[in-house]
């Protein structure tokens, strides 16, 4: 089994920024795809951003690109996610998911909840308007 811990969330101003960390602690896998989807009551949980195991591959949501950067430290089994210039609209659960042995590049699997194995407990972000 794995265990996911979302850290980081809180609530910053518009404009501010916040960095979420995965740690991902149990079975462990060299080869494997981490998700950030966020939620807010009575939506879907939606994509936020992907990055493989090596970090070379990202993908990001049009709602968050060019603010929000996913990297991965391997060493601590953590994958973080910078979060730049806030928004209110950015204000949700952030979730981070793990998929085993799979990859992003060339590919849009990623960005379906559906895909993934591993789930952790969730972060709130809150960004007031």
């Amino acid at each position: 089994q794995v265990q996911l811990v979302e850290s980081g969330g809180g609530l910053v101003q518009a404009g501010g920024s916040l960095r979420l960390a995965c740690a991902a602690s149990g079975r462990t896998f060299a080869f494997y795809t981490m998700g950030w989807f966020r939620q807010t009551p009575g939506k879907e949980r939606e994509f936020v951003a992907a990055i493989n195991w090596s970090g070379t591959d990202t993908d990001y949501a049009d709602s968050v690109k060019g603010r929000f950067t996913a990297s991965t430290d391997n060493a601590k089994n953590t994958v973080y996610l910078q979060m730049n210039s806030l928004k209110p609209e950015d204000t949700a659960v952030y979730s981070c998911a793990l998929k085993n042995g799979r990859g992003i590049y060339g590919r849009t699997w990623y960005r379906s909840r559906y895909e993934y194995d591993y789930w952790g407990q969730g972060t709130q972000v809150t960004v007031p308007s």
